[in-house]
Formats: structure tokens, sequence, C-alpha cells
């Protein structure tokens, strides 16, 4: 017999809710998205502004800043992650003697 009827939360799921999902497992998603879009906005508004720089610098910079933000973002993720899965367990073990 084949599976078809049967229903899955994860195909009814929008983009929305998944969001909101995965930011409640790690919160620095949300972090990096924003500081990634802060940082390509201001890059927008300060292309007009530029003056004698090459517009390949300006991108490349702005490049960087955003990228940076990322790394920022994941690199403070999987440090929560590891305290939350690894170091509080093992210091509220510990108390419990």
């Amino acid at each position: 017999m084949s599976s078809d009827n049967q229903w899955s939360a994860d195909e009814d799921e929008g983009q929305l809710s998944q969001l909101i999902r995965k930011s409640r497992d790690s919160p620095f998603v949300p972090e990096g998205i924003a500081g990634f879009t802060t940082v390509g906005s201001y890059g927008l508004y300060k292309l007009k502004y530029r003056r004698d720089q090459k517009m390949s610098i300006h991108l490349i910079h702005m490049r960087v800043a955003a990228q940076g933000f990322v790394v920022r973002a994941v690199t403070l993720g999987g440090l929560y992650s590891t305290y939350k899965d690894y170091i509080r367990p093992r210091s509220f073990s510990v108390s419990k003697k």
C-alpha cells in the first residue's frame, strides 16, 4: 500500500513559519540576516556618495562587511549551541551531587 494518504506538517509549513521555527532553534539566524540586510542597504545608500572610488572596490568592501556579519552570527550560533548542548548540562549534572 502506498503512503500517499499520510499528512506531514513539514509539507504545509510556510516560509515564515519555517523561519520562526529555525529562529527558535538557533537565535543567531535572524541576527545574521538582519546584519546582511543592513550592510547591503547601507552599501546601496552609500553607492551614490562614493566620490572617486571605483565601483568594484566599493562592492568588494560591502561584500566583505556583509560576510563578516554572517560569519559572526554563525560563530556565535556555534558557540551558543556548544554551550547549550555540552557545557550547561555538564555544569547542572555536577551541581546535583
